[in-house]
């Protein structure tokens, strides 16, 4: 029986280390597939399959010995764009970066590698990561598999695509305002944002500099939550400075049953609303586990006003990727800053004060987001999961006109400001906590819907708990139609 490419990484490894499958074959079928899809959704944009081919056949070699490489060994994968390859274009959507070409990998790569994988290509990215949806001057306009007239988000929209439509066994991202989240949710597959610092994003940083900025983290993406937590177990770490003086070692979940698991359920801020579709799937994943038997509470959330949360995002958000600006846009916003009134909380209005923070006011925004991190961890006493949106409404269509918060989305029937939704990224994301995104239901126009479900910090293992138990109890993967 011909193997499915929809299949999650760890059943192909399987499928490689039962003999079923040879590792170049299992390749070439995903590379046949690029050949047959790629041009509908331009997901995958640079492919590197002499050298894969090469890899594959020495996995094929090392196993027919019984050396076996990883967990992953022979699963064919791709990774974000923004991720140095040795050899191949890292860009960040940038022309000025076309001929950008690393000699070295980033440590994730090093460290598929290592786990076992065949890495074939790199996925599309919008430009400087900065988008919910995925188009550059270089690569072109990312599609949505399950409607080609709509995003697949962003930043790691083309991952997210790929591993959709069968094109790939295993995608890595990175999030910073969602990146991972949205395009899991839009995609209606599964993302991971680790909690911040375990995953080394050596290697994935806009070029010329070396260090990760605040907030921002490197994830997996997959087809199964399994997959994610493979995927996680492979990359996390200190580098090799920083294992000198620690190690990591992330609690197992303690959940046996249904019963034990501890739930608060939100579905809608006041900051940011949520449309009905979304809301409604997310209630249903509460009700699925309520009539299993956990407790689950609408009212359950960590003590922290949500606007004041969303306020201090954008601009702890801004002031992390204000190195990516020319010199002359940073005048800009200096200029734009000298006009905003001290009571605009629009986004462009938080966006220029953001971008040109002293850093005095800087530190007392860290300050308020870590007594906000201690009210989140004074929250997961008492709950182990928080069920939240990871956006506020399914995959809307391509808009690349004007600038991301002139663009708006459709909630219940209202215009909103696109980027008003990353509250939602913001609300986790900005103190740390791991979150991962699961196939949740389907919207009336046939488009998937994710739920975030948001752990404590270092409990990323909880978290990929839950989003596997929905998977085995209430709902799993499927396969865009047409891509069969």
């Amino acid at each position: 029986m011909p193997v499915s490419p929809f299949l999650p990484a760890h059943r192909l490894a399987a499928l490689i280390r039962a003999r079923k499958i040879g590792c170049l074959e299992l390749l070439d079928l995903y590379l046949e597939r690029v050949a047959r899809f790629n041009s509908k959704l331009n997901a995958i944009c640079v492919l590197d399959a002499q050298r894969a081919r090469k890899r594959a056949r020495a996995a094929d070699r090392a196993l027919a010995k019984g050396d076996l490489w990883g967990p992953l060994h022979g699963v064919p994968m791709t990774i974000k764009e923004s991720f140095d390859v040795a050899g191949l274009p890292t860009t960040w959507g940038r022309a000025e970066l076309k001929d950008n070409l690393p000699a070295q990998d980033a440590l994730a790569v090093q460290r598929f590698a290592a786990a076992g994988a065949v890495l074939f290509g790199k996925t599309n990215v919008p430009t400087l990561l900065a988008d919910w949806q995925t188009f550059n001057a270089i690569y072109g306009t990312t599609n949505n598999p399950w409607d080609v007239t709509r995003v697949p988000g962003g930043s790691s929209g083309g991952a997210a695509a790929a591993l959709a439509a069968g094109m790939t066994g295993l995608e890595c991202g990175s999030d910073i305002g969602a990146s991972i989240r949205n395009p899991a949710h839009y995609c209606g597959v599964y993302g991971h944002k680790p909690t911040f610092g375990i995953c080394s994003s050596q290697g994935q940083v806009l070029p010329p500099y070396i260090r990760e900025s605040d907030i921002a983290v490197i994830g997996p993406l997959a087809r199964s939550a399994r997959d994610l937590e493979i995927a996680l177990r492979a990359i996390a770490g200190p580098d090799e400075i920083d294992s000198i003086g620690w190690k990591l070692q992330l609690p197992k979940p303690e959940q046996k049953s249904w019963r034990q698991w501890r739930i608060g359920v939100l579905l809608s801020a006041d900051t940011a609303e949520v449309d009905r579709s979304v809301q409604d799937a997310i209630q249903a994943v509460a009700d699925f586990a309520a009539k299993k038997g956990a407790k689950v509470s609408d009212r359950a959330r960590p003590d922290i006003d949500p606007a004041e949360a969303h306020r201090a995002f954008i601009r702890l958000l801004r002031a992390a990727t204000t190195r990516s600006l020319t010199d002359a846009a940073f005048a800009r916003s200096v200029e734009a800053a000298k006009q905003v009134r001290p009571d605009d909380d629009s986004y462009p209005a938080l966006m220029a004060r953001g971008n040109t923070l002293y850093h005095r006011e800087w530190l007392y925004l860290n300050e308020a987001r870590h007594r906000m991190r201690l009210k989140w961890a004074a929250f997961f006493q008492d709950y182990d999961v928080l069920l939240c949106p990871a956006a506020a409404t399914p995959a809307f269509a391509h808009n690349q006109q004007g600038e991301r918060w002139e663009r708006t989305v459709s909630v219940n029937g209202k215009p909103q400001p696109s980027t008003t939704q990353m509250f939602w990224a913001g609300y986790p994301g900005m103190c740390y906590l791991p979150s991962t995104v699961a196939p949740a239901g389907m919207s009336a126009e046939g488009l998937p819907i994710g739920v975030q479900i948001v752990a404590g910090q270092f409990r990323d293992l909880t978290s990929i708990a839950f989003a596997q138990w929905l998977e085995r109890d209430f709902r799993s993967f499927a396969a865009p139609p047409g891509f069969e």
